[in-house]
């Protein structure tokens, strides 16, 4: 299956961002320093720099690391800072995205070495290549989606560094190549004959980048598809799939004005070549130096106005809208026109719109039941998969990803409390949003972090009012791993006491004993963990006692995977009274399990599963969706459904094993 980016890629054209170094030199970074670095000291500055190049209009952007190799490094006494700088680079495009709320790609940015280098010396191919295979390494560990290999004057540097990146594996890779005014790169190819032995390499997409403006980028790159014009026209009678094109020009050549320099290529410019680009076959389209947010924006409406709005990021609204049933109303216009309003009555959710007649404000019938229950009441699998909130306003990303999800056939989605003690849209706000525009049932992790007990009733009232029944009750991450270190965690009561809060209202009372009116019918979700020690276990044990006790009626575990942790549950406790609900996080690399393993608390990854992600090489994505399949059909006859945790974002990956389990045979 090709990798989804490539998918989008032959639909049509999408929008790369432009420049990074032009813009901090604009805000006052001097080029002495080392921008790569900013990732870590200045994260605040590269991540509203993604910011207005996604709200311009960017469906991809590169993360700042265009010289975080650590022979560059070395000139800065970076060079045992690599992971850190790169993994920090992909994190701030990451927070970037999710901020902005809209569906863009993350490319990790790799440049060259900036030493010399000449193709007899092994040596020194060697160094180089080890250098770009450890930058690679942790732009995937960060999450990036592709990597794009650019502004490569010399072939036999570029082939090191592709080398590297299929060594690795995993990432589609974007090759470009700088030429100059003759046409031709530093060491004398034509582009031409760069784009063949891309091509033997096997890259996902070539182009060109930087050196030239629009006008000698766009001769470059017809050079390259005209001598490719018998590979792509094989490949369109054989029903293959042919070779992909990137361009990223400067802004023209620059002019120097006393210390500082200045591209004279306007917006209007670039909107005209981005047409042309696109007509000439190019698919990866964006800009280098001197390119700016109102460059981007210039070629997203020039692009929207001849391929549809369906194409950018403007686009990507109205898209992800139409895909979740928002009406015109529902989206809003300039963030105000009138939504309706959808209220639990008797007969299932109403909407309504303007004032809400008397007769319609019903309180839902005592003991009706979620979905979620009746399906698992009745004992069928369920497929849950877990949905952060945006860290900014807009959710329609979050939305569009639901709403795929929705059609590979989850019956619910998990919606996490601010996760990692760091600020997040409302997880209520959210799951309301999905079950008004998808109709989709969720499952709230609602923590006693944040909330004195006043706020974690008044809020578990507002959330029934809204329809939200099924709430997974949690402790909640420390603060002191989150943005607000200092804050003050509130935890009157932890998880074991928000369950027994829960079991009060669906008795008909608060946790002081007052009446509420009426038995509320929350469906309540406690979770477990299964990787813990043998001195841990018993603590486990007894806690999860305790929560069956206080009134549970299905468990949630930490994702494992082997078997073993569960069946070691299973012996020393029997057979559990309510549905047990498995965690799984499906693996992409071997780095990714690895930093799992390590990094991340509450997750155990045995050796013989490493070993194989070890093993996998390139093929990691795929290796990770076998193992996942594996231990999921192993353990179906123990528990009654899994919920699945997306890393990276990448809901694709999620949906496809989704699909594996609904196709496969019960028994299987």
């Amino acid at each position: 299956m090709e990798h989804v980016l490539l998918e989008r890629l032959r639909q049509g054209p999408l929008l790369c961002d432009g420049a990074m170094g032009t813009l901090l030199y604009a805000r006052g970074i001097p080029y002495e320093q080392c921008f790569d670095l900013l990732n870590v000291t200045r994260p605040e500055l590269i991540q509203g720099i993604h910011r207005e190049y996604i709200s311009a209009g960017a469906q991809i952007i590169e993360t700042n690391t265009f010289g975080a190799n650590r022979l560059r490094l070395a000139a800065y006494n970076l060079e045992d800072r690599v992971r850190e700088i790169n993994f920090q680079g992909v994190r701030r495009a990451i927070e970037a995205r999710e901020i902005v709320g809209l569906p863009v790609f993350i490319a990790g940015a790799v440049g060259p070495s900036g030493q010399p280098l000449q193709a007899p010396e092994s040596g020194r191919l060697s160094e180089v290549r080890a250098a770009f295979r450890e930058q690679i390494e942790a732009l995937q560990e960060g999450g990036a989606e592709l990597l794009i290999l650019e502004t490569f004057t010399s072939l036999a540097e570029l082939r090191q560094a592709i080398l590297a990146a299929q060594e690795v594996g995993g990432l589609p890779i974007v090759a470009q190549v700088s030429f100059y005014e003759d046409g031709r790169t530093l060491s004398g190819q034509s582009a031409a004959s760069v784009a063949r032995e891309l091509y033997e390499l096997g890259v996902d997409v070539m182009g060109a980048n930087c050196c030239v403006g629009p006008a000698m980028t766009l001769e470059a790159l017809q050079g390259m598809i005209g001598a490719l014009d018998e590979e792509i026209q094989a490949a369109a009678q054989q029903g293959k799939r042919p070779p992909l094109f990137s361009a990223q020009p400067n802004a023209g050549l620059p002019t120097r004005l006393g210390n500082r320099f200045f591209y004279v290529s306007t917006p209007d410019y670039f909107a005209d070549y981005a047409l042309r680009f696109a007509q000439a076959g190019v698919r990866l389209i964006g800009g280098c130096c001197g390119t700016t947010p109102r460059h981007i924006d210039a070629m997203r409406k020039a692009l929207d106005a001849h391929y549809g709005r369906g194409v950018g990021a403007a686009g990507q609204k109205e898209e992800a809208g139409q895909q979740n049933g928002l009406s015109a109303s529902a989206q809003g216009q300039e963030g105000s026109r009138t939504a309706s309003v959808v209220v639990p009555g008797r007969g299932g959710h109403r909407p309504v719109i303007g004032t809400l007649p008397e007769e319609e404000v019903i309180l839902p019938q005592e003991g009706s039941k979620t979905r979620l229950q009746q399906k698992l009441e009745a004992g069928e699998f369920v497929i849950s998969v877990e949905l952060d909130p945006p860290m900014g306003l807009n959710p329609s990303k979050i939305l569009a990803g639901a709403a795929q999800l929705q059609r590979d056939g989850v019956d619910c989605i998990n919606i996490a409390d601010s996760p990692l003690a760091r600020v997040r849209m409302s997880c209520i706000a959210l799951a309301r949003l999905i079950q008004d525009h998808l109709g989709m049932e969720t499952i709230i992790h609602f923590t006693t972090r944040d909330r004195n007990l006043m706020a974690l009733q008044a809020e578990l009232l507002g959330a029934h009012a809204l329809g939200l029944r099924n709430i997974l009750a949690l402790t909640g991450d420390p603060l002191r791993v989150g943005d607000y270190p200092n804050t003050t965690g509130v935890w009157d009561v932890d998880s074991v006491g928000l369950i027994r809060i829960l079991r009060g209202m669906n008795e008909g009372h608060d946790a002081a004993g007052g009446s509420i009116g009426a038995k509320a019918s929350f469906h309540i979700g406690a979770a477990l963990n299964l990787n813990v020690s043998e001195e841990e276990a018993e603590r486990e044990i007894e806690k999860y006692y305790r929560k069956l006790e206080a009134g549970a009626h299905f468990i949630m575990t930490q994702p494992i995977y082997e078997l073993a942790p569960l069946e070691r549950f299973l012996k020393r406790v029997g057979k559990p009274p309510v549905p047990v609900i498995l965690g799984c996080i499906p693996l992409h690399s071997w780095r990714h399990a690895e930093f799992l393993h390590n990094e991340v608390a509450g997750v155990t990854i045995p050796e013989r599963v490493r070993e194989r992600m070890r093993a996998a090489g390139d093929q990691g994505t795929e290796e990770g969706l076998r193992l996942a399949q594996e231990l999921l059909m192993e353990a179906r006859d123990l528990v009654q459904g899994v919920y699945l945790l997306p890393s990276y974002r990448r809901y694709d990956i999620v949906g496809r094993l989704t699909r594996l389990l609904r196709e496969a045979p019960a028994n299987a």
